[in-house]
């Protein structure tokens, strides 16, 4: 079964931080996302843009809109995400614990994938 791991971060812990900081965290980073890739379960997986960079689009009664920024005043943001394959959710609730971010006060959403007739995941 494949499961999403959203990565969910304050933008502004990111932006306080020493750039020692930030280039720790990216090595961290680097370090999980090549063990969940040696590992076999890795599917995909990116940063995002910081929220302002974003794109809302919404329909409604047949007119479609859009805002920028994110869609919802939040104190964090969703900041990337992995897709990964495992046997339940307890394997994909571990692989979720060794995302960086979970280290420095961001939280990892885990929500498995929809699995459709002749779809193999």
């Amino acid at each position: 079964m494949q499961y999403l791991l959203m990565i969910y971060d304050d933008e502004s812990v990111w932006a306080a931080m020493s750039e020692a900081q930030r280039s720790k965290l990216m090595t961290d980073y680097r370090d999980f996302t090549e063990s969940v890739v040696k590992s076999g379960q890795f599917r995909a997986g990116a940063q995002l843009q910081p929220s302002p960079t974003a794109t809302v689009l919404r329909e409604q009664k047949g007119k479609r809109t859009t805002t920028d920024g994110p869609f919802a005043e939040t104190r964090e943001q969703l900041a990337g995400y992995y897709l990964v394959e495992c046997d339940n959710l307890d394997q994909a609730l571990a692989i979720a614990a060794g995302i960086p971010s979970v280290k420095v006060g961001g939280s990892i959403e885990v929500r498995p994938l929809v699995q459709r007739p002749g779809n193999p995941h």
